[in-house]
């Protein structure tokens, strides 16, 4: 079994197949964790995988490897993806790592203006949005939209972020934010552009020095000769 085995595609009503056995892989998943994820039904699921908001990894046998799907919040301008999830048959072949970079893309395409966010103890899950660029936020730079939140309930340490007024809890908050994306870009090609004018400068006074001191050699030679010659 390898890496190539495994294909990592978006979602369709095809797939509607594996939704009862991904959602029971989730609660069992969250059971062993001893935290709590929204729970969802193999109905939810399928609707999700219909709309072309899911990714789905299946081994070349056609068994389910991995999955996770796109929800949006607050008229779309935040996106969150949900139930990360691998098969334990399949672990520990970066599935989970391909899946979130899939649908990182996903949301990209389908909500170019959206900031992607996410709530985890996962330092797995830390590290691949870390790799995609997503940075460390408090809570209150997340969506205040009550449908994203009422997802913690099911979560063994729902208490404690009622008890602060979710402005925190055990979670790590992490966000992705186009418009501070784009910023860095700019200033990255601006650095770039600096860089390169800089090196031109610097190449053109080489160029100059260069072409003096072969003329001030030409005149030195010049003047030798001229000596020699009196």
């Amino acid at each position: 079994m390898q890496f190539s085995d495994f294909t990592f595609v978006q979602a369709t009503e095809n797939h509607a197949k594996y939704a009862e056995l991904i959602c029971n892989e989730m609660a069992e998943s969250a059971k062993a964790r001893g935290t709590g994820i929204a729970r969802r039904t193999p109905e939810y699921l399928t609707r999700k995988m219909e709309e072309g908001k899911a990714v789905i990894s299946l081994y070349k046998d056609g068994t389910w490897a991995g999955f996770c799907y796109i929800e949006t919040f607050s008229h779309g301008e935040y996106v969150a993806h949900s139930g990360l999830i691998v098969n334990p048959e399949f672990r520990k072949f970066g599935i989970a790592k391909s899946i979130k970079k899939k649908v990182f893309e996903l949301s990209r395409l389908k909500y170019p203006k959206a900031k992607v966010f996410g709530l985890t103890t996962g330092l797995a899950v830390m590290k691949i949005n870390s790799d995609l660029g997503y940075e460390p936020v408090t809570y209150s730079e997340l969506t205040q939209d009550d449908e994203f939140w009422k997802g913690c309930q099911s979560c063994v340490n729902y208490d404690i972020l009622q008890m602060k007024g979710r402005k925190n809890c055990m979670c790590t908050a992490m966000l992705w934010d186009p418009v501070e994306k784009e910023k860095e870009i700019k200033l990255k090609l601006q650095h770039k552009a600096e860089v390169k004018e800089r090196l031109k400068q610097i190449t053109k006074k080489a160029s100059l020095f260069s072409k003096l001191k072969k003329k001030i050699g030409r005149s030195a030679k010049m003047l030798l000769a001229t000596i020699i010659v009196n």
